[in-house]
């Protein structure tokens, strides 16, 4: 009989809340979970598989966790975009995998668990949201939620559409009542996401709701932050930006990938924003939104940038100051449209060209952080630092897992996940330094 689960979870904030739906169903359905993986009867691991490096780091944890099969371990069960993308590849490559399961088919893992089938995959590619029996993390000041998945976009290099499908919206009701049992457990943040946040509700009301749904969401008794990932360019409105403008509890915060900017590369990307179009909207969102804070992404490297169009993207990011910006060397997948592109970057290059990208970014990051000095800015206590002394924790302006931290100190002792004020008094590259004020 299998009673103990042991559970690994892989990749994107939206692979985390599939996790936390799955585990839900196991408490439900009386099993346990187990962090020793020596005492577990089972082992479920949710996989990324969404480019190179993430499809090694699942395969290579796939093979880390087959060795428990020598002990109490009776099944291996694979779940997630590995499985979804590869399943034919995982079943003869890794025979130690037992099962595999879709990356939208987690409420079939107690089949999984007690069935001798091999694959549970559905062939439409529909998403199950859930039925808000989600496992609700307490010890986090913030909870991701899920309201769409899947992607419509079809940008060149990504296999998302593939691997997900099409835009599905959740249900409106459904995020608000998974959202108030949420803050009802204590957590008072809320991290909205998706693949593409700015198109919610247009595949299942046949307009945007987004705006609406913050609305609703902002009425939330207790509830301090709302903060939203990925929002993409050509879709961020006036209706939205002065949303983000006005409501307290929506924090300035807004996470645009724009990838690139040079017109011939956004073209070969798919991408529906021009270098004018991503010039405009920056522009706008600075102006209106005060203090706002901009995150990014962008892709070096992809084929058909020669250095006149990489000087043009280091030029953009030195004139617009992203407080925030990741950088990705573009991945060369099979299965998406610019896999079969000529022009392809060598890796020299592309390892050449993020140094220089990171480089510039961390000039601009010492400089934008030098702003915050003397500022007193509401930060959420989620920690002691190793020192004793510190606490830490996160004003609006720093994304969890992503961006930096916040530390102070504090003349009374203070409890996790209280919200208070701090003065900033340092900084070093990537964290801010302050005090509580009394």
């Amino acid at each position: 009989m299998i009673y103990n689960i042991g559970f690994v979870s892989l990749g994107c904030p939206k692979n985390l809340v599939d996790s936390e739906n799955m585990i839900g169903i196991l408490y439900n359905n009386d099993y346990k979970l187990t962090n020793d993986l020596n005492l577990a009867d089972a082992i479920i691991i949710n996989t990324c598989g969404f480019i190179e490096e993430s499809i090694l780091e699942s395969i290579n944890k796939i093979l880390e966790l087959s060795e428990y099969k020598k002990k109490r371990c009776k099944k291996l069960i694979v779940w997630g975009c590995l499985s979804e993308r590869f399943r034919e590849e995982v079943l003869k490559e890794i025979p130690e995998v037992d099962v595999l399961l879709g990356v939208g088919d987690y409420e079939k893992i107690i089949y999984a668990l007690k069935d001798n089938k091999k694959t549970f995959f559905r062939d439409d590619k529909k998403v199950y949201f859930g039925t808000n029996e989600r496992y609700i993390d307490k010890s986090k000041s913030y909870a991701y939620i899920k309201i769409a998945d899947g992607c419509d976009n079809n940008c060149s290099y990504c296999v998302i559409p593939s691997i997900r499908g099409r835009y599905q919206s959740r249900n409106f009701q459904d995020i608000l009542d998974e959202s108030k049992l949420i803050v009802k457990n204590g957590i008072y943040e809320l991290i909205l996401i998706a693949q593409d946040l700015t198109r919610y509700g247009i595949d299942l009301y046949n307009e945007k709701r987004l705006v609406e749904l913050i609305k609703e969401l902002s009425k939330i008794e207790k509830l301090e932050r709302i903060r939203l990932l990925y929002c993409y360019p050509d879709d961020i409105d006036d209706k939205l930006i002065e949303e983000i403008s006005n409501n307290d509890k929506l924090v300035n915060y807004i996470d645009i990938p724009i990838q690139h900017v040079n017109d011939k590369i956004l073209t070969g990307m798919n991408r529906k924003s021009n270098k004018k179009d991503l010039e405009k909207i920056l522009i706008t969102l600075r102006s209106k939104i005060p203090n706002v804070v901009l995150r990014t992404s962008i892709i070096t490297g992809f084929p058909g940038e020669n250095n006149k169009s990489h000087r043009e993207l280091c030029e953009f990011i030195k004139k617009y100051k992203f407080d925030r910006l990741g950088v990705f060397k573009y991945s060369d997948e099979n299965g998406s449209k610019s896999y079969e592109y000529s022009d392809k970057i060598n890796d020299e290059t592309k390892e050449k060209r993020y140094i220089e990208l990171m480089e510039i970014q961390n000039s601009i990051s010492k400089e934008l952080m030098k702003n915050n000095l003397s500022k007193v800015l509401t930060c959420v206590v989620e920690g002691v630092a190793d020192d004793g002394i510190f606490y830490f924790g996160r004003s609006y302006g720093e994304t969890p897992d992503i961006d930096g931290l916040v530390y102070f100190t504090s003349e009374r002792e203070l409890k996790f996940n209280e919200y208070v004020q701090v003065k900033i008094l340092d900084n070093n590259d990537y964290d801010l330094i302050g005090e509580v004020e009394k």
